[in-house]
């Protein structure tokens, strides 16, 4: 599929953050993260550090429709909290790591192999 049929979505994968807002699973009001990611066409993967446990990644599997927010470009999207050792979970990992190791001056191999792997499927 060609960038401009994805809506010119490559020319945002070197943007630092994506901003995620899902939707308080108790509250019901917006909750806005900012937040690492890595793009594979339409879709962009994050790492939960906290796990599980993080807030919006409980807010995703309560309600997996969200809004994303890539450099100027917004998005509606749905996420999808992916199972360990899935195949997309294993290409998510290294992307994540790859784009932003270099520039950190700790080391992330552990975050790398041991956060939880949430995909956002940008419409």
């Amino acid at each position: 599929m060609e960038a401009e049929e994805r809506g010119g979505l490559d020319g945002l994968s070197g943007e630092s953050y994506l901003y995620l807002v899902t939707t308080g699973r108790r509250t019901g009001r917006p909750h806005e993260i900012e937040i690492w990611f890595a793009l594979d066409g339409t879709t962009a993967y994050l790492l939960s550090g906290g796990g599980d446990v993080s807030d919006w990644v409980r807010n995703l599997r309560a309600d997996p429709a969200c809004r994303v927010r890539i450099g100027r470009r917004e998005f509606a999207s749905s996420g999808r909290v992916l199972e360990r050792g899935t195949d997309e979970d294993e290409r998510a990992r290294p992307m994540l790591y790859e784009k932003y190791q270099p520039g950190y001056a700790g080391d992330l191999a552990e975050w790398r192999d041991t956060a939880r792997v949430v995909a956002l499927d940008l419409a």
